[in-house]
C-alpha cells in the first residue's frame, strides 16, 4: 500500500469538513447581521466596537427612533420596515466615513462606535441625516433622533454603553433639539448629548 492510497481514502472526508467549516462560518457571520437592516446586531457590534476602542480615540454613541412607534401605529410594519432600512443603511455609510462601525441592538435602538474627532465634528449632521424623511409607497416618513453618546477614554465598552444610553434618554427627556455639549468634572468626561 502507498502513501497516495490513505490520502485519497481521506480526500473526500477533508473537502466534506471544509465544506462544513466555510457554510457554518458564513451561516455565523449572517446571524450577527440583523436581516432588515443588514446592520450588526447587538453581538456582533459589540465585538466590533470592543476592537475599534482599543485602537484609542473613539467615542461611543446610542441611537433612539423618535416616533417610530408611531409610524408603525399609522401606516403598519411595512412603514415602520423602511423607516429602520433606510436608518440602517444611513448609520452605515456615516458610521463608514468615520472610521467607526454601526450597529442594530433591537428595536428601534442603534449604536455606533466611530473615531471621536469625526464624532465632535459631525453629531449635527448624523442628526440631520437620520430625521431625514424615509420614503414609502410615495408617503415621506418621518421620525426623530434622540443620540447619546461618550468618548471611550478610560472607560471599558459596558461604561461607554451605559453612559451613552443614559445620555439618549437624557436627550429624549429635553424635548428639544441640542447640540453636543462636553462637560469635564476632574478626570471623567460626563456624557455628550445631541437630539
Amino acid at each position: 500500500m502507498s502513501l497516495i492510497e490513505p490520502f485519497a481514502a481521506a480526500a473526500p472526508l477533508v473537502a466534506g469538513w471544509t465544506t462544513h467549516g466555510l457554510l457554518f462560518r458564513r451561516r455565523l457571520a449572517a446571524a450577527r447581521r440583523c436581516p432588515l437592516t443588514q446592520l450588526l446586531t447587538r453581538d456582533g457590534w459589540e465585538k466590533a466596537a470592543l476592537r475599534r476602542t482599543l485602537r484609542g480615540n473613539a467615542a461611543v454613541a446610542v441611537i433612539d427612533l423618535d416616533g417610530f412607534k408611531t409610524v408603525n401605529d399609522t401606516f403598519g410594519h411595512p412603514a415602520g420596515d423602511a423607516v429602520l432600512k433606510a436608518t440602517g443603511h444611513r448609520l452605515h455609510l456615516w458610521a463608514g466615513a468615520s472610521d467607526g462601525t454601526a450597529g442594530r441592538l433591537g428595536g428601534d435602538e442603534f449604536a455606533l462606535v466611530m473615531h471621536a474627532d469625526d464624532f465632535h465634528a459631525g453629531i449635527e449632521q448624523l442628526h440631520e441625516l437620520l430625521t431625514a424623511p424615509a420614503d414609502w409607497q410615495g408617503q415621506q416618513l418621518e421620525v426623530g433622533a434622540s443620540i447619546g453618546a461618550v468618548p471611550t477614554d478610560g472607560l471599558t465598552l459596558s461604561e461607554a454603553l451605559s453612559q451613552a444610553d443614559e445620555a439618549m434618554y437624557r436627550a429624549k427627556g429635553s424635548g428639544g433639539r441640542r447640540g453636543p455639549r462636553r462637560h469635564q468634572v476632574a478626570v471623567e468626561a460626563s456624557p455628550e448629548v445631541a437630539r
